[in-house]
């Protein structure tokens, strides 16, 4: 038992869209990522998302509109429902994720992002 720095970890990794695992908590898992631009429509069919954003704002596209999230406040998406997490004007976004351990990155879609497994940092 130790505590987690958040700006110590997101120190140590530059590339966008890589998310990267920093704790588990009984089946879920603590993630951070950086992202930049468009990622991916997509959607989990068995698990809901919950994005924090820790620097930035990130913009949750969904179907029918997009939600603003800003620094410090976090969405959850909802299992099923699909999704494209972006950011404008070249903003490089943080953001702390809290997932299944068993949900895949892009979901029910496979892309060139698409992470299989995250390191653990």
């Amino acid at each position: 038992m130790k505590s987690i720095n958040i700006k110590e970890k997101l120190s140590k990794f530059s590339k966008n869209w890589h998310p990267h695992l920093i704790a588990t908590v009984d089946d879920m898992q603590v993630i951070l990522a950086k992202l930049k631009g468009e990622f991916v429509w997509h959607s989990h069919d068995n698990e809901d998302e919950l994005f924090q954003v820790i620097k930035g704002t990130l913009y949750m596209q969904f179907r029918d509109k997009t939600v603003t999230i800003n620094e410090g406040e976090f969405i959850v998406v909802p299992k099923g429902v699909e999704h494209n997490p972006m950011t404008k004007n070249d903003e490089e976004v943080h953001v702390l994720l809290f997932e299944k351990l068993q949900t895949a990155h892009t979901g029910n879609v496979t892309h060139e992002r698409t992470q299989t497994s995250y390191p653990k940092i």
